[in-house]
């Protein structure tokens, strides 16, 4: 049993022509929650509601925080999930409507999880937004139905805010003999821990994120994340918050699908053609998807960011 879905590996077109390479788009923004985020999450709600879970807490206001209260919702398992007073209306709304009860505590994540830690017990599982090892293998599903699909990038792009998706993607990779295969990070420059890191050879924690890839905030990323660039050939590019809005329209334009500017940092990484993929023929590119952000933001920001 899964709580995400299969989803299409959709070659595309207008990407193609512009990059004069192959490009594939695995679009994680279909899944029923509206982000990559189910895979892993599910596997974790599903391992924990097997040993006997009767009810999940998380910590996350975004697209995490989302999945866990859908998964909720399918297993009948009551959620809590505390958010940050900065959380924004349109995702307080969607947790509502999945059932779960949202607690509203603290200026940041951190306060926000540390009340969301207070609250476990024997019967309660804490559904971590991306440092976790279930997490990881959940979202490594991803690869596998790339290659059952039959296609073998030389290049994997994907956004990375705490790195749980690059964790898992990197496992999928490995475990299908991949490794090789490089993969380009993509931040923006406000939420950039994961490039610091690689930079200095060992986790960083910023001081501050900025910006409005709020998906991408986290100070410091899973430290799984910086491992695995010891192990495997991982690249790391920024993005304005400009350059995200602007591909995630993009997107919309070309292929009628929405997206946050989380997901927009990694198909504007790709029209940057940065080194790390100039040899590359074919490119596959994680649409991680998003439901925080709506069509009237993106256009406003458009308007307003230099």
């Amino acid at each position: 049993m899964t709580l995400h879905i299969r989803t299409p590996l959709l070659h595309s077109l207008p990407m193609s022509a512009r990059l004069g390479k192959t490009v594939w788009l695995k679009l994680e923004a279909l899944q029923p929650s509206g982000s990559f985020k189910l895979r892993g999450v599910g596997h974790a709600c599903l391992t924990h509601a097997d040993r006997g879970a009767r009810r999940f807490v998380s910590s996350s206001g975004g697209n995490a925080g989302v999945a866990v209260a859908y998964c909720g919702r399918m297993l009948r398992i009551p959620v809590t999930v505390v958010v940050p007073e900065t959380t924004s209306a349109r995702a307080l709304e969607l947790l509502r409507l999945e059932g779960a009860e949202v607690i509203v505590h603290g200026q940041s994540w951190a306060e926000a999880n540390a009340l969301a830690q207070s609250m476990l017990d024997e019967h309660t599982a804490f559904i971590h937004p991306f440092d976790d090892p279930l997490l990881w293998t959940g979202h490594a599903s991803l690869v596998d139905e790339v290659a059952e699909a039959g296609v073998r990038p030389d290049a994997v792009v994907l956004s990375v805010g705490g790195g749980g998706l690059l964790s898992g993607v990197a496992e999928g990779m490995h475990r299908q003999g991949w490794d090789d295969v490089p993969i380009v990070a993509a931040e923006t420059h406000g939420t950039a821990s994961l490039a610091r890191s690689l930079e200095a050879e060992a986790v960083v924690e910023l001081p501050a994120v900025t910006g409005i890839a709020t998906s991408l905030a986290a100070k410091r990323p899973a430290t799984e994340a910086v491992a695995w660039s010891r192990r495997r050939p991982i690249a790391s590019v920024e993005v304005s918050d400009r350059e995200a809005v602007v591909a995630a329209l993009q997107l919309l334009t070309d292929h009628r699908l929405l997206v946050e500017p989380a997901c927009g940092a990694a198909l504007a990484a790709v029209e940057k053609h940065p080194a790390a993929l100039a040899d590359a023929k074919e490119i596959l590119i994680v649409v991680c998807g998003g439901v925080v952000a709506t069509l009237a933001q993106l256009q406003e920001w458009e308007g307003t960011l230099t």
